[in-house]
């Protein structure tokens, strides 16, 4: 009965979301046409809660005009489909979802696990913290500002990826940041990325197979710190 109540409550709330997103989509049109000073200045904020605001690559100009394009509106619901497969619930078993490691050898989510495993700057600090009581492992998901769909202006190019070779390359250049973990990669059906609902982004904590701590949706839900408080009480 819990584990339908938690489904349901997946399905709600992505309808929310793609309803939010409408809306505030819509207002914040109307807002540029009668008051643009008002729209840019509530648009800034919402910017900060996401960093991009604090991001020396972007100006507004380059990540404010996307939020009204089409491509966003298709992300939106693109994202939320994904996450009508959700599966991973704090508390029940993480899903073993296959994987590709740089080098395209299949491996799943839980050869990663501490003890079963093989021979970013908040990120990173973490890893450096409690890499004595924790396997880190970045899990690089579909682009989610591809050239080719909803992207920043002045941001890297990667285009949405067709094969597997493609999204292989794309999260090469992610190790290029050097996350001080391993990276591996999605499979084409997305399959991580739905069970896991962590499109765009999203932090686990996984303990002996299970979700031990399941971090909000990202950008704005996107919270090293709360995995710091959970790792603290671990360690």
């Amino acid at each position: 009965m819990i584990r339908i109540q938690q489904k349901l409550l997946v399905y709600l709330s992505a309808v929310a979301m793609i309803l939010f997103a409408i809306a505030h989509l819509t207002l914040l049109k109307l807002l540029s046409v009668v008051f643009p000073g008002l729209m840019k200045k509530i648009h800034l904020k919402m910017g900060e809660k996401f960093t991009m605001t604090q991001n020396p690559k972007f100006k507004y100009e380059d990540w404010g005009p996307s939020f009204f394009s089409l491509a966003f509106i298709k992300t939106v619901l693109s994202v939320n489909w994904c996450s009508l497969g959700l599966e991973a619930f704090e508390g029940h078993a993480a899903p073993d979802t296959a994987l590709f490691t740089l080098d395209g050898q299949k491996t799943s989510i839980h050869r990663f696990l501490k003890g079963n495993r093989p021979l970013l700057d908040e990120f990173k600090q973490l890893v450096k913290d409690f890499s004595d009581v924790a396997d880190f492992l970045v899990v690089y998901l579909a682009e989610a500002h591809a050239t080719d769909a909803w992207a920043f202006a002045n941001n890297v190019d990667i285009k949405v990826h067709k094969t597997l070779e493609e999204r292989l390359a794309a999260a090469r250049t992610l190790v290029k940041e050097d996350p001080l973990c391993p990276v591996v990669v999605d499979e084409m059906t997305n399959i991580t990325a739905s069970k896991y609902g962590a499109l765009p982004e999203r932090l686990y904590v996984i303990q002996s197979g299970k979700v031990f701590y399941q971090g909000g949706i990202g950008p704005w839900g996107y919270n090293p710190e709360e995995v710091r408080k959970v790792l603290e009480k671990i360690k």
